[in-house]
């Protein structure tokens, strides 16, 4: 199983490259960061400061989407990292929530999604690809590579994975939903005529690391309301108790009653007091390091080809190293 790390581009921007450096010596492979212009600092520009001051840590966001930045210019840009480093990218990529919803857009159909998976990678890659009925290619692209990977929870959007991305990306570490989707992606695959298990899945969720179980939940609350985001979409389109959505997912956004992006992403968010802890504790990862290598482990055995954990708490150092000591080491 490979690690990654999952930040926000809050300044300054050399603490966000010293934190990825920090990860990379501790043992982790990927580089995440939050995209949404708005709230945070871009974080392509970071990205190759990233690059120049580690050795083989791979980069990207998590999520993009096809709404921010035309696909020639995302292509471009990774393109343009992976020349000069070396095709250390991943491009992980979603429909849009804050990123749009702060501008006042809504979020991409999973349509344009789906052809935004195809032209983004193909021109990455040095491939032509037809953009708005325009032939495109980038002709400087020599041996590019660029995996995407795509972020989903509903049942079409995980469909579009299977059929198309290079990767999943699930944001959540509760087990059961994750062999649920898991095995909705991998179907898609087999379906597509794509081989199921060359389709990488990533699990992400924050990760705090201590025997205070009630502060650590604390810290982590937030990310129940990020992604309460997404299964209200979810509930919106499919209805409350629809077979198509696990209530294991659903059932928790009963009491969510709105969301204030200005707090997205941030430790002690109001907007996500409606989380209960029993959310907390099967969407994260809190407690002693067993606890986190007995989920881990768990993870893996569903299929699970990397962990990535969110950083936004007030421990953030304590768990990248407490994971290059004790955890990565436990899955080498």
């Amino acid at each position: 199983m490979d690690f990654g790390l999952v930040l926000q581009t809050d300044p300054p921007a050399s603490a966000v490259v010293g934190l990825m450096r920090r990860a990379e010596r501790n043992g982790f492979r990927y580089g995440w960061t939050f995209d949404s212009a708005v709230l945070w600092q871009e974080p392509f520009v970071i990205y190759s400061r990233i690059l120049e001051h580690t050795e083989r840590l791979v980069v990207g966001p998590m999520v993009t989407n096809p709404g921010t930045r035309t696909w020639e210019v995302t292509a471009s840009t990774f393109a343009t990292l992976n020349d000069m480093y070396g095709n250390r990218t991943v491009c992980g990529i979603g429909r849009g929530d804050s990123a749009m919803r702060v501008a006042g857009r809504k979020p991409n159909t999973l349509a344009r999604l789906g052809e935004a998976i195809d032209v983004i990678r193909d021109l990455g890659e040095g491939r032509s690809a037809d953009v708005g009925g325009q032939t495109l290619r980038l002709p400087w692209v020599r041996e590019g590579k660029l995996p995407v990977w795509m972020a989903a929870y509903g049942p079409k959007a995980l469909a579009l994975a299977g059929q198309k991305a290079d990767g999943f990306i699930l944001q959540l570490a509760d087990p059961y939903l994750t062999e649920w989707m898991v095995k909705a992606v991998r179907d898609a695959a087999a379906d597509a005529g794509r081989d199921p298990a060359a389709v990488k899945i990533c699990v992400a969720a924050p990760a705090y690391v201590g025997d205070d179980l009630a502060h650590a939940r604390e810290q982590c609350r937030w990310f129940g309301g990020m992604v309460g985001n997404h299964v209200a979409d979810l509930v919106a389109k499919y209805g409350e108790h629809s077979s198509m959505v696990p209530e294991a997912l659903t059932e928790y956004i009963k009491a969510r009653e709105g969301y204030d992006y200005s707090h997205h992403g941030r430790t002690g968010n109001p907007d996500t007091a409606f989380v209960p802890d029993e959310i907390v504790d099967r969407f994260c990862l809190v407690g002693p390091v067993e606890a986190h290598i007995e989920r881990l482990r768990e993870l893996r055995d569903l299929g699970v080809d990397q962990f990535a954990l969110y950083a936004m708490h007030d421990a953030r150092e304590g768990v990248i190293d407490a994971y290059g000591t004790h955890v990565v080491p436990a899955f080498a």
